[in-house]
């Protein structure tokens, strides 16, 4: 089984850079991750809701254990995710097309964190 067959398999999701602007990626994939029967937890520190998802200002105040990441954020802000994922012992990462660095492909080997840089929306 590859990397995005076993993470699609993995059931409590956090999409970081999630927002209630319609048009978004970051409201679309919860949506349908909701609609496939995942787990979601949406996360920005400017929300508190987003329809009817609670939304957590980071990853640290979920008190679920997370398995999958999916990165919807700029990647200058994705590398000081990356650093509380590593802190947290999350091992999955989705990266979004525009999340994607360099420095987060560095910092995810160095610290045993498995990215895949593929959209979950369109695999769903």
């Amino acid at each position: 089984m590859n990397l995005k067959e076993k993470t699609i398999e993995l059931k409590n999701w956090a999409i970081v850079g999630a927002t209630d602007k319609k048009d978004k990626f970051g409201y679309k994939i919860p949506k349908k991750l909701k609609e496939n029967n995942y787990n979601v937890f949406p996360v920005n520190p400017k929300l508190d809701k987003i329809d009817d998802f609670k939304c957590y200002h980071t990853l640290s105040s979920i008190e679920a254990e997370i398995d999958v990441v999916d990165m919807v954020v700029n990647p200058k802000i994705g590398i000081k995710v990356m650093k509380e994922i590593n802190k947290l012992g999350i091992k999955y990462v989705w990266l979004q097309p525009g999340t994607r660095s360099q420095e987060i492909r560095d910092f995810a080997a160095e610290n045993d964190i498995q990215l895949v840089e593929s959209c979950i929306y369109a695999r769903l």
